[in-house]
C-alpha cells in the first residue's frame, strides 16, 4: 500500500468516526466513556494523518 492510499484510508476511518461521534452526541443516553473513546480514536487518526502528510 502506498503512502497516499494509506493516508486516504486513514481519512476514511476518521470521517466514519466523526459521524459516529456526531451521532453519539445527539443521543442523550450515550455512555460518556464510549463517547470519550470515540473522540480519542478520532484524534489519534488525525494525528497520524498529519504526521504522514508532513503538515502541522
Amino acid at each position: 500500500m502506498s503512502l497516499t492510499s494509506h493516508v486516504q484510508e486513514l481519512k476514511k476511518k476518521h470521517r466514519i468516526l466523526s459521524e459516529e461521534v456526531e451521532e453519539a452526541q445527539r443521543n442523550p443516553g450515550m455512555d460518556a466513556l464510549r463517547l470519550s473513546e470515540l473522540k480519542r480514536r478520532k484524534l489519534k487518526l488525525k494525528e497520524e494523518i498529519t504526521r504522514l502528510s508532513g503538515t502541522a
